[in-house]
This record gives C-alpha cells, sequence and structure tokens, in this order.
C-alpha cells in the first residue's frame, strides 16, 4: 500500500493554492504599474497639448498685433494657426485614445 495518502494530495493542491495566490498578486501589481503609467502618459499627453496651444495663441496674437503684416497675410496666416489648432486637438486625441485603450484589465 505505497500509494498517496489524502494528506499528501490536500498538502499538494495547498501548494498549489499558494503558488496561484502569488502568480495573481504579482499579476495585479503589474497591472497596477501599468495604470500608473497610463495616468502619467494622459497628464503628460494634457500638458504637451496645452504648452503647444499656448505658443499658438501666443504666435496668433503677435501676428494680429503686427503692424508690418499686411491684411492678407494676417488671415492666411490666421487660416494656418487654426489648422494647426485642428490638427494638435486630433493628434493629442487620438494619442489619449490610444492610451486609454492600450491594456483594460477585465
Amino acid at each position: 500500500m505505497g500509494g498517496t495518502s489524502e494528506r499528501e494530495f490536500m498538502q499538494k493542491i495547498a501548494k498549489m493554492r499558494n503558488k496561484m495566490g502569488e502568480n495573481s498578486s504579482k499579476i495585479k501589481k503589474e497591472f497596477t504599474k501599468l495604470e500608473k503609467t497610463k495616468v502619467n502618459l494622459l497628464k503628460k499627453t494634457e500638458e504637451d497639448r496645452h504648452k503647444v496651444e499656448s505658443e499658438i495663441d501666443k504666435m496668433e496674437h503677435k501676428i494680429n498685433s503686427s503692424k508690418d503684416l499686411a491684411p492678407e497675410s494676417k488671415r492666411r496666416l490666421n487660416t494656418e494657426t487654426n489648422s494647426l489648432k485642428a490638427e494638435i486637438r486630433e493628434t493629442y486625441f487620438d494619442l489619449k485614445t490610444r492610451i486609454a485603450e492600450t491594456v483594460i484589465p477585465a
């Protein structure tokens, strides 16, 4: 009767349960790191967008207050800055969407 006893099976089950718990904890910690990284990326994205938009606003102010530029030049430059603003909004929206979609824990 050299078979495995119930006690030995229970010990093996307990070890498996412990190992599963450890692995689960490690994975949860990695998800926490990923979420922190996502938050930091989103924050950086917003900061960068704000900085670029602020620079464009300053440039628009200089364009509009310039006495050396002809009205037609001002209109063209304002059209270009408006186009750039739209590109920036789209680019940063795409970045934010991509960051948000990277890893979504179930």
